[in-house]
């Protein structure tokens, strides 16, 4: 009884609060990771910038819009205090390509200046300024310590400029250098008419590794273009908590892809405002990192997801897992235990109908690998338009109800 209260009582927050009514929503996410540095068995674009006395400047991509924003600043990965000289909020134009009106101060707590405690996130004051829905914010970011460890979202699909030493929140720059990262940014939310926020929880398959950097061309990036392109559920917002390389079950063995998925779900989906439903789209690097994963154990991680889902009054949706023969770690072992955890999902698809990613972007000749028109090259990734077609084959009635 307790998980159906809170379910309905989300559900009449989501689609019936008074008319005119404004609140906070979770718009825009990128989950952090731990910093990491270069060596054995770290990608070159998941090392960490080390940022010193500079600006970080980041282009984001909201999905649902408002009228005021704020943003959660995280240090969350850090020992130390985390000082922060100065942030601040430009509007881009339609296209992306030159900002609108004058740069927004954030501030905390009232101050401009202000420090995000080792271990923690922050979140900002709220600033007035409208903001469409799909729109690009430029956020700056001025960094006073010499020398701070980043707190990252290691490969963010876009780039992060860094600029020579000093406060360049409100003037152009000439990037001193440019990284693959998003540092500290976490979230944005924005203030506005009530609907639904729909968590993608995943790995780099949701993360949209090996989409076109700076073009938001993840599979979340595309159905929230499709939400937004349907009139009755426009207002729904789209959150990617992907981090490339991220298991379900453990942390990987050299701990550069995150805290597992049934870890960090309390910060990075139930932490998040407004949270109505979950995707779930993660075990691959279970499966393929330790092929000997029992299908039952994923199952069982699934159930808990769904379970802690519900306490919260989120409904979940779970997707079946691509095919992967061809990648570096696929194995006939981890091949069975993928069909056995797809098997479960078709039929325990969580609270609405199965997001069949697996028979959408599958060979129907050569069904335990990707169809070559829609994969990257790894045979592990989709391209561009395997992720547009992963997209494409999620029920959108399931987000009307």
């Amino acid at each position: 009884m307790a998980v159906r209260a809170a379910a309905l009582i989300v559900a009449a927050f989501a689609a019936g609060a008074p008319a005119g009514a404004q609140v906070w929503r979770a718009s825009w996410t990128a989950s952090p990771a731990p910093s990491l540095q270069a060596g054995p068995g770290v990608p070159p674009e998941f090392v960490s910038p080390v940022i010193a006395n500079q600006t970080i400047v980041q282009v984001i991509r909201l999905s649902a819009g408002g009228d005021a924003v704020r943003l959660r600043l995280s240090n969350e990965f850090g020992a130390a205090p985390l000082h922060i000289g100065r942030v601040t909020v430009r509007l881009l134009d339609a296209a992306g390509a030159k900002t609108v009106g004058e740069p927004r101060v954030v501030t905390a707590n009232g101050n401009a200046d202000f420090t995000v405690a080792p271990g923690s996130p922050l979140v900002s004051d709220a600033i007035a300024i409208h903001v469409p829905a799909r729109a690009q914010l430029s956020v700056a970011i001025y960094v006073a310590d010499e020398k701070v460890a980043c707190t990252c979202h290691a490969d963010g699909q876009a780039y992060t400029l860094l600029s020579p030493p000093g406060d360049y929140t409100t003037r152009a720059f000439t990037p001193a250098s440019r990284s693959p990262a998003r540092p500290f940014l976490t979230a944005v939310e924005v203030q506005g008419a009530p609907g639904r926020v729909i968590a993608a929880l995943g790995d780099s398959i949701t993360d949209g590794y090996m989409s076109t950097p700076g073009a938001d061309r993840r599979w979340p990036d595309f159905f929230a273009a499709r939400l937004h392109g349907a009139a009755d559920v426009a207002s729904a917002a789209v959150i990617n908590v992907g981090i490339s390389g991220n298991r379900v079950l453990a942390p990987d063995p050299v701990a550069i892809f995150g805290v597992p998925a049934l870890a960090r779900i309390d910060r990075d989906v139930f932490a998040m405002t407004g949270v109505t439903d979950l995707i779930v789209l993660e075990g691959i690097n279970d499966i393929g990192s330790a092929p000997e994963t029992p299908a039952a154990a994923l199952i069982a991680a699934y159930q808990q997801i769904t379970a802690r889902a519900h306490a919260h009054g989120i409904k979940v949706h779970l997707a079946t897992i691509p095919p992967f023969e061809g990648a570096d770690y696929y194995s006939e072992a981890g091949e069975a235990t993928r069909q056995a955890v797809n098997a479960w999902i078709r039929n325990n698809p969580g609270d609405g109908p199965v997001i069949d990613f697996d028979a959408v972007i599958r060979d129907p000749l050569r069904p335990k690998r990707m169809r070559t028109d829609l994969q990257s090259g790894d045979w592990l990734h989709p391209n561009d338009a395997g992720y547009q077609a992963m997209a494409d084959a999620i029920a959108i009635d399931m987000f009307r109800k």
